[in-house]
């Protein structure tokens, strides 16, 4: 763990990202509203200006090293969201989600993630000091990954074949319809899971199945446990905001699944040959920035023609 990193910041930390989040639960959307492309944009900008005043504070206190390290973490995570944010667009679609209770769902959601990936983070972590051996075995995973995620065809979300669904209608008494922002009402005497709870164990599995991908990839970078989680935890925190601004926009990015494809083979790559050479975090850095930009750029410069959208007609996020 880097020098000056003790108990005491993981309290702090910890602290400060509860307060952040009754903050916004009870005092910024106390109320189901639907948010709006300004209030997004707004908190948004938000919270990417505390990532980058809590990444000075690493800077300052940690050293370059270490805030270069916190950066390029930062950004892989915030990068690899976006996928997520493709995902959420078309779990809402599928469910019918009101655009008013699709914050709830994600601010619920967002708090699981943050215990899910400490308790993967922190695991991964004694792994790997203990067992050299699982940096190949994370490097191999990313690059099939990456490789994987370059090939894939559009998603698609199928209610009725997902797993997470099919086991809630068997072992939960459900509602026949969504009951306001509740995830649970009390009918006839007993409690009742409304559809909103499964949506949310929806949301639930398909972070943790980014985090297989995303918190290795992060190893790549560096194996400090702190630098490791504050650096998702923040770019987790700004998902939400991150999903309202861009889920009416998100399928013009037509090009950036392939971006993030080559940038987990690149981090693969990259922990592949840890033991041959170290690729310096300021090129890590550099590589991952410019092929963000390329990807982002190439999907304005080049749209997807008419032809392939109206093949993809799911795509359009209906949810809101």
């Amino acid at each position: 763990m880097a020098d000056g990193v003790n108990l005491w910041f993981w309290l702090a930390f910890n602290v400060l990202v509860l307060g952040l989040l009754a903050l916004d639960l009870l005092v910024f959307h106390r109320k189901p509203h639907e948010v709006s492309v300004r209030e997004a944009g707004l908190f948004s900008a938000f919270w990417i200006a505390l990532a980058l005043a809590f990444n000075a504070g690493v800077f300052y206190v940690l050293g370059r090293e270490a805030g270069l390290e916190w950066l390029t973490g930062y950004l892989i995570e915030k990068s690899l969201s976006v996928d997520n944010i493709f995902v959420f667009v078309l779990v809402f679609a599928a469910f019918a989600v009101p655009a008013a209770y699709q914050h709830r769902v994600l601010f619920w959601g967002v708090l699981g993630a943050l215990v899910m990936r400490l308790v993967l983070i922190l695991v991964g972590a004694a792994l790997l000091e203990r067992f050299h051996w699982i940096v190949y075995v994370f490097g191999a995973f990313l690059v099939l990954t990456g490789i994987r995620m370059a090939r894939e065809q559009e998603r698609h979300v199928d209610v009725e074949a997902n797993v997470v669904v099919r086991l809630a209608r068997r072992f939960l008494p459900l509602t026949d319809g969504y009951r306001g922002p509740a995830f649970f009402v009390r009918e006839a005497g007993r409690l009742i899971v409304t559809p909103l709870f499964v949506v949310l164990l929806v949301v639930e599995v398909s972070d943790l199945v980014f985090a297989v991908d995303s918190i290795p990839a992060i190893f790549a970078i560096t194996t400090d446990p702190f630098i490791v989680y504050t650096s998702n935890v923040f770019a987790i925190l700004g998902l939400r905001s991150l999903y309202f601004l861009l889920a009416g926009v998100i399928e013009r990015f037509h090009l950036l699944k392939l971006g993030l494809a080559v940038i987990l083979v690149f981090v693969g790559g990259k922990m592949l040959i840890v033991d041959i050479y170290k690729v310096p975090i300021a090129l890590s850095l550099g590589f991952i920035g410019l092929v963000l930009a390329a990807s982002v750029v190439g999907s304005l410069v080049f749209p997807r023609s008419t032809e392939a959208h109206l093949a993809h007609p799911d795509e359009a996020p209906t949810g809101r």
